[in-house]
């Protein structure tokens, strides 16, 4: 991502210092678990994806950076609260709040991250990028609310895979898109447009973060760990609805069943490459990202163009 870095390096600069500063409290624990969460966040990409559409309108404003950072809050809250509604020890590779201190320091420092982004957009008057991270953060509890309700139940209908990954992860980075360019554009149609953006971003992150499940490069959880938890997503679809009955009914009941068993999920895996489930899924990916440049196409080519465009590509070449 160096061309990203360096469009908008000065930008990611004075993010980090809006970061930072929203760290600071007057109890000390509390600096202690922030410090800890702030020294082992990610790459970043929601608050770039703010910046970059924000760019593309102009300079970003005091707005744009308030945008980037209410995403990270936001995002980094619901890692928290996830982490203990899993009873979670560890996310790549390090131990969760819920295991370093207790699940009631999880939900309080969860509900400040999440209070105190609310807090400063209100103080702000933000109320139109307010309105997007709402109507994402509502998609993506009724999505999960629904998984709970349909726990039981095994579902292999590609239309239901692709309607909750829209809910649960795309819809939150077309909030950061249309929320950046909310921060500095004034036409509605360009917002729209850089909404649908992120969504078909979103898609294309979440197939290829499922597809590392069947894979074995190290992406900071185990292999097999979506059919471990019965999670039905596209390569198995593909492979449910391409198999032969026998061969389909010896799956479901392996997924419904045995589906704790090492050697049991590396013959799901194994069956799934065999049918190609891994192609077709690399294919639908390559499908969204495709609409995602499509639509980016439509700005005036310029650097920060470019630089969306790197960040497009990166998500779904990354390794982890």
């Amino acid at each position: 991502m160096q061309l990203t870095k360096a469009v908008i390096g000065p930008e990611l600069d004075r993010f980090e210092t809006y970061y930072h500063d929203f760290l600071q409290s007057r109890v000390p624990l509390m600096d202690r678990v922030m410090q800890y969460l702030a020294d082992r966040r990610g790459k970043q990409l929601r608050p770039m994806f703010v910046l970059l559409c924000a760019r593309l309108g102009g300079a970003a404003t005091e707005r744009s950076y308030r945008a980037a950072l209410l995403v990270e809050l936001l995002h980094t809250a619901s890692l928290v609260h996830d982490d203990l509604v899993d009873d979670s020890m560890k996310r790549r590779g390090a131990y969760s709040v819920n295991a370093l201190w207790n699940n009631k320091m999880a939900v309080l420092m969860g509900d400040q991250l999440f209070s105190g982004g609310l807090v400063m957009s209100l103080e702000n008057e933000d109320y139109r990028i307010l309105k997007i991270y709402s109507s994402a953060i509502r998609q993506m509890v009724e999505s999960e609310l629904l998984q709970i309700v349909k726990s039981n139940k095994i579902s292999w209908q590609e239309d239901a895979y692709y309607e909750t990954i829209q809910a649960k992860t795309a819809s939150f980075l077309a909030a950061a898109c249309a929320a950046g360019a909310a921060s500095v554009f004034t036409d509605e149609d360009s917002i729209q447009r850089l909404h649908s953006f992120g969504e078909k971003v979103g898609m294309a992150f979440q197939i290829k973060d499922d597809l590392f499940d069947y894979g074995s490069a190290d992406v900071g959880k185990p292999t097999g760990n979506d059919i471990k938890e019965k999670k039905i997503t596209l390569p198995l679809i593909y492979t449910l609805n391409n198999c032969t009955a026998p061969l389909r009914k010896k799956l479901l009941h392996a997924i419904k069943y045995e589906h704790t068993d090492k050697e049991t999920i590396a013959w799901i895996i194994e069956e799934v490459i065999k049918t190609g489930g891994i192609g077709y899924a690399e294919e639908k990916m390559a499908v969204f990202r495709h609409e995602a440049m499509q639509l980016l196409y439509s700005f005036p080519a310029s650097p920060v163009r470019d630089a969306l465009e790197e960040l497009v590509v990166f998500t779904t070449d990354r390794n982890k």
